[in-house]
């Protein structure tokens, strides 16, 4: 009689002919489920190049990481390359932010400012402080009805030296945000400082708080409105854009031009009346918030 020989061992499983991977839609998901919180994103369509700027304006101090910023450094490259793609006809700001650095801001305004492209800029739940240059550097600016926009002096953080000069230099950068407000607007100036100085309304701070409507009616944002109305006027820009593109002689379609003379696109005069066409501008500072 034969002894039993061992076990023979479990053939192992013969690995399919086609391994399981991951697919490129499978890598999108995931993204989204990781950045948005959602598996699926809508892909915008058409040639508008959407720019959010949300939470705190993080300027040349790196704020604490709790913070919800939006980094100058960030915003820069891609205003640049909207301005330079011959896939984005206009350009969309929305702004929810509480204000910031107030170079950093201004240098976000004044390329806003100076895009050849049609831009619209819309204020949802806040465009606070250096935020209110930034609202009003897009050619047509809408504000939600219940959004609000608070305008103040400028406030210094850290050292500051009680000198004189000091307080000269915060006086001069100052004028540079008057100015490029009234610009950028039709607010006129004296309604500018009398809301940015007068005192009694803020609990901590001098200034104003200006909800949805108010802001229209000074002149400070174009028009009440939300996404659809933002959406609407960009697109009849873009129309009027290329309309008048379209007049222009072969050899001087190419050539840029500032937006004060390129036809179809108007200079940032701004009408009395709600309804204004587009424009430019300008200027600085240190901290705000």
């Amino acid at each position: 009689m034969e002894a039993p020989g061992p076990a023979e061992a479990p053939a192992a499983p013969s690995p399919p002919e086609n391994p399981p991977h991951r697919t490129q839609g499978a890598e999108d998901i995931l993204s989204a489920l990781r950045a948005l919180g959602t598996p699926a994103v809508p892909k915008a369509g058409g040639r508008i190049f959407t720019l959010p700027i949300i939470g705190q304006i993080e300027g040349h101090i790196a704020l604490p990481p709790q913070n919800k910023t939006t980094k100058y450094e960030h915003l820069i490259p891609q205003l640049v390359a909207a301005e330079e793609s011959p896939d984005v006809d206009g350009v969309l700001i929305i702004l929810n932010t509480v204000g910031g650095d107030v170079e950093a801001g201004l240098a976000i305004a004044e390329m806003i400012a100076s895009l050849t492209k049609p831009t619209v800029a819309l204020v949802l739940g806040g465009g606070h402080s250096i935020g209110v240059p930034i609202a009003v550097a897009a050619r047509y600016s809408f504000i939600a009805e219940t959004a609000t926009m608070t305008i103040h002096p400028i406030r210094l953080n850290g050292l500051v030296i009680g000198v004189p000069q000091t307080f000269e230099y915060i006086d001069k950068m100052q004028e540079r945000i008057i100015r490029f407000v009234v610009k950028h607007s039709r607010i006129d100036e004296g309604t500018l400082r009398s809301l940015m100085f007068k005192t009694g309304e803020l609990t901590r701070d001098v200034g104003t708080n200006v909800v949805g409507e108010d802001a229209v009616r000074y002149g400070l944002i174009d028009a009440l409105g939300g996404l659809g109305d933002a959406l609407g006027k960009l697109k009849a820009l873009i129309a009027e854009a290329r309309e008048g593109a379209a007049w222009m002689p072969e050899a001087e379609a190419g050539r840029r031009s500032p937006p004060s003379s390129r036809p179809g696109v108007p200079a940032r005069a701004r009408s009395a009346g709600p309804d204004r066409a587009p424009g430019d501008g300008p200027p600085a500072g240190p901290y705000v918030q």
